[in-house]
């Protein structure tokens, strides 16, 4: 029988990062540290469940014994989300990612990649990239790539601490230096780069971009600001509702149910506090996933959390 799993967190040194995921509570292995991988059954970074019987097994592992205990009863081919912290100490590259369409036909058929963020941290002047400027067309966007002068064409938006924000495939988009979030996705690490700072890596070079690509999955027509709307969905308040995953914010004083109802795995990650779920402490700074196949469950404890799971929408 599947029990609430933990996982060892996978860390990745990325320039961009440094070691403020100590704040919650992460002790890092690396002099910086750009991303902790909470959950994942990515092959680029895979998830060791670090708790019960089923410790030293991978994600994965799982997943492929117990697809529908683990996801539930609906068909999936793929363990569907991946889940991270990061610490963008340093601006992330301008970059876009692609659809499950055309990352199916280009990137070995691999999912494409829809995200959203929730910002656990920020500095006072904190911004980041949400798409481009109102009016831009992709002949002005590849001039100012060719001029190196893609900060005309960006649009800027300023972030705190509890902002939320929706990054559909498509959107041209960036994290800015100073911001610590939380990113829900899809099972994807593809990633075309646009502009990257002209910096170099430990290798001494640049590194690369992918401007062909990213025009051909660029949204020239994105205009809708997706920052901290609400989807009421039945009663229940979400960050983000697509088909690809619903994002909630949790927060309780002593006990919190929920039920799987057998139709998907739930995930929390703890930003405040702690709780308990059948004999699994989660502290803060910790996921946790909550198989298909419990259903109902109780979270005993005072805490704040990023919950997600897959909805049901064909």
């Amino acid at each position: 029988m599947l029990y609430p799993l933990k996982f060892e967190p996978v860390y990745k040194d990325y320039l961009w990062g440094g070691n403020n995921l100590t704040k919650l509570n992460k002790k890092l292995i690396y002099p910086i540290t750009a991303e902790s991988w909470e959950i994942s059954a990515n092959k680029d970074g895979m998830s060791i469940v670090s708790n019960g019987n089923l410790a030293g097994n991978t994600l994965l592992d799982i997943f492929q014994r117990y697809p529908k205990k683990l996801c539930g009863k609906r068909e999936v081919k793929q363990f569907p989300l991946l889940i991270k912290l990061l610490d963008a100490c340093s601006a992330l590259s301008v970059q876009v990612h692609p659809d499950d369409a055309y990352a199916y036909a280009n990137e070995n058929g691999a999912l494409g990649k829809n995200e959203m963020w929730y910002v656990v941290d920020a500095k006072p002047d904190a911004r980041l990239v949400y798409g481009l400027k109102k009016g831009v067309t992709e002949e002005q966007f590849v001039k100012a790539v060719r001029e190196n002068n893609i900060g005309s064409t960006l649009n800027y938006v300023s972030v705190k601490k509890g902002d939320w924000i929706n990054i559909p495939a498509g959107l041209v988009h960036a994290i800015g230096a100073g911001i610590i979030i939380i990113e829900i996705q899809q099972n994807s690490n593809t990633t075309y780069r646009v502009y990257d700072f002209d910096r170099v890596g430990a290798d001494g070079k640049k590194r690369p971009l992918h401007i062909e690509k990213a025009l051909d999955v660029i949204n020239f027509d994105a205009t809708e600001m997706q920052i901290n709307e609400i989807v009421s969905v039945s009663g229940v308040d979400y960050l983000a509702y697509n088909k690809y995953f619903a994002v909630e914010y949790i927060a309780s004083e002593g006990e919190y149910k929920s039920d799987t109802l057998n139709l998907s795995f739930h995930t929390y990650t703890v930003i405040e506090g702690g709780f308990e779920v059948e004999g699994v402490a989660v502290g803060l700074g910790e996921s946790v996933l909550i198989p298909a196949c419990m259903k109902k469950y109780t979270l005993k404890g005072g805490f704040r959390a990023v919950k997600s799971f897959v909805p049901d929408i064909k």
